[in-house]
């Protein structure tokens, strides 16, 4: 069987101990982290984290989704084009760059 380590043999430099390998059973339940780990954490995103963690499924998942307004893609219920060169082309003209809609110009130097 392979040898797991426990957080436990973690030193506060980030290193392993490398004198006893834990068994996977040992291991301690989620959010009892290590003095190294809490030391690299910021505490106010843990303890978000920690509630976050507390949350029932369902609510995980519709806070998971942000919806985001996407200037000219969201002001149409839909649009369709004849070819992809032309739907390349509207996406040119309309939207803006920072979208990511372009195409990528690669300069031969």
């Amino acid at each position: 069987m392979a040898s797991v380590w426990h957080h436990n043999d973690l030193r506060t430099d980030g290193t392993m101990d490398g004198t006893s390998p834990s068994n996977a059973t040992d291991a301690s339940p989620p959010g009892d982290a290590s003095s190294a780990h809490k030391a690299l954490v910021d505490p106010a995103w843990s303890a978000e984290f920690d509630a976050a963690c507390k949350r029932p499924l369902a609510l995980r998942w519709r806070y998971s989704f942000i919806k985001t307004y996407k200037p000219v893609l969201d002001d149409a219920k839909y649009r369709s084009f004849d070819t992809m060169e032309g739907y390349r082309r509207w996406c040119e003209q309309n939207l803006p760059e920072w979208l990511g809609y372009g195409r990528v110009h690669i300069s031969s130097g």
